[in-house]
């Protein structure tokens, strides 16, 4: 893996043009940017396609009526965001990995005259550092911000650093602005979110950053509902830190979607299957396959990380009930926690391969700034550096405490070569033969494939090229779901499905 294929344009951002002072904005046109990260040659090019984020899509739902707004997401290999003309205000998202980025672009636009806005995690967490980047600093929800921002430039009465908690009722949020979006370069544009927060707060989350305070919020049900048929998908990615966190509000939407015959995935706590009737539901409802973090094998490391969870001895019994009920298992592990010796990347994988898990997703374990995990590091003297650049979950930023830096990133890459090789992929087929064809056809399309992925990338094929498979797995789930529900033991047939677990 050490060789890995990663093109150009995966590695580095586009170019900017050369800067014109004799341009001039806009009045009353904004800009909202994804800006440009690298991508892991370890993991599939395809996730990054997947669905669009909906953090700027959310924000430009607040946009006033007689502004103009566009989004650009630098990541769909279409070059730079477009300057023709000259947006009055850009607002641009900010995460610690893609921050330099973001001051580029900002340092670009600033010299055309336009107002740059900056706000995301990483202004919450290093607000200095930003700053001089910025004209505005939007610190917290960006959703009541935005058109507050706006407003106060239409009265000249601008303000540098603008705060917003995040306890307003979620519903009252407007839904995100989907037509904003190019279609063609997405599995799907339905990103969907009915809640915000979680009801875990682990040391090594990002939502335990100091000053973050996010309650877990619910939407109505019926707003979920809407949002998924007005966009006119066959499948959505629910994009939600966990849909579990109250599980009867899960079972509420789950009874509500179930009449669409639309398919879905979501990132879900294992605790999820405490109630195997819940899983019933999810499958009745469409739920073709779940993210989980099951974060480590060992329980010393799921106890030091305050994580609320099961004990690892009943993950696999978990697993299997996912499997039982047609529902495709991406599990998350973090590499490097303290517990961690060498014996832990064989350990994990094979783990994997004996409860036959289709996808696994591994991070090496990385001290966000502002988090309880980075405040430890830092007090240990165990940070490597502070390139934000490598905090990206594939680089070692900070001293193991039982292996080198070395042995982590070695075995963080063999983790990935084993999952991906053909033999791999083999011991973790489905026991039900029928699931045979669609798994592999998934994991070969989805795992092996990022020649192919670079191409329906760069030339906005993404769509036109899984669509059709994407409602063929509808269609087979539709009448898998006619079969469970006129069955009333808990062992029904494995469905099939092309849709990838990796979400």
């Amino acid at each position: 893996m050490k060789n890995a294929w990663i093109p150009k344009e995966m590695r580095i951002a586009p170019e900017l043009p050369p800067i014109d002072p004799r341009r001039q904005p806009k009045p009353q046109t904004s800009l909202l940017i994804n800006p440009f990260y690298a991508k892991d040659r370890h993991a599939s090019f395809g996730k990054h396609v997947l669905t669009p984020t909906l953090a700027l899509t959310s924000i430009a739902s607040s946009t006033p009526d007689h502004w103009d707004v566009q989004y650009w997401d630098e990541n769909l290999l279409q070059g730079p965001p477009p300057c023709e003309p000259i947006p009055a205000i850009v607002g641009i998202s900010v995460h610690l990995t893609f921050a330099k980025r973001a001051y580029e672009l900002a340092k670009w636009y600033r010299s055309h005259g336009s107002i740059v806005v900056m706000g995301g995690l990483h202004v919450l967490s290093c607000p200095d550092e930003v700053a001089p980047h910025a004209d505005v600093l939007a610190i917290g929800d960006g959703v009541q911000l935005w058109g507050q921002i706006l407003g106060d430039i239409d009265r000249d009465d601008l303000q540098p650093i603008y705060k917003a908690d995040f306890k307003r009722p979620y519903r009252d949020d407007p839904a995100p602005r989907r037509e904003l979006l190019d279609r063609r370069s997405y599995l799907t544009t339905s990103s969907l979110i009915a809640t915000r927060g979680c009801h875990n707060r682990c040391g090594f989350c990002y939502l335990s950053t100091k000053g973050l305070h996010m309650p877990y919020l619910m939407r109505d049900v019926q707003q979920i509902v809407d949002e998924f048929q007005q966009d006119d998908q066959p499948y959505a990615v629910f994009t939600d830190n966990n849909l579990g966190s109250k599980p009867e509000y899960l079972r509420q939407l789950c009874h509500a979607i179930r009449p669409l015959d639309k398919i879905w995935s979501a990132a879900v706590s294992i605790d999820v299957a405490d109630d195997p009737t819940l899983v019933r539901d999810m499958a009745l409802a469409g739920c073709t396959g779940v993210f989980v973090g099951f974060e480590s094998l060992s329980n010393d490391n799921i106890t030091d990380s305050k994580k609320k969870s099961p004990r690892t001895e009943d993950y696999a019994r978990r697993v299997k009930l996912f499997h039982q009920y047609g529902i495709q298992v991406n599990g998350s592990f973090v590499l490097g926690f303290d517990h961690d010796r060498e014996d832990v990347f064989r350990r994990t994988v094979e783990w994997v391969e004996a409860n036959r898990l289709e996808c696994a997703t591994f991070h090496i374990m990385t001290p966000y700034p502002g988090t309880p995990l980075f405040r430890q590091m830092e007090s240990e003297g165990r940070l490597l550096h502070t390139d934000w650049d490598k905090y990206d979950t594939a680089n070692v930023v900070f001293a193991p405490k039982h292996l080198t830096p070395e042995q982590l990133a070695e075995g963080y890459e063999w983790c990935y070569k084993r999952l991906f090789s053909h033999a791999s992929i083999w011991r973790r087929r489905p026991s039900d033969w029928r699931a045979v064809p669609a798994y592999l056809a998934m994991s070969y399309l989805y795992k092996r494939s990022n020649r192919f992925w670079h191409l329906l990338i760069k030339h906005r094929w993404t769509a036109r090229v899984w669509r059709p498979l994407v409602e063929l797995t509808r269609r087979r789930h539709v009448k898998f779901r006619k079969r469970l529900a006129q069955q009333t033991t808990s062992d029904p047939a494995r469905s099939s499905t092309l849709v990838s677990a990796g979400v």
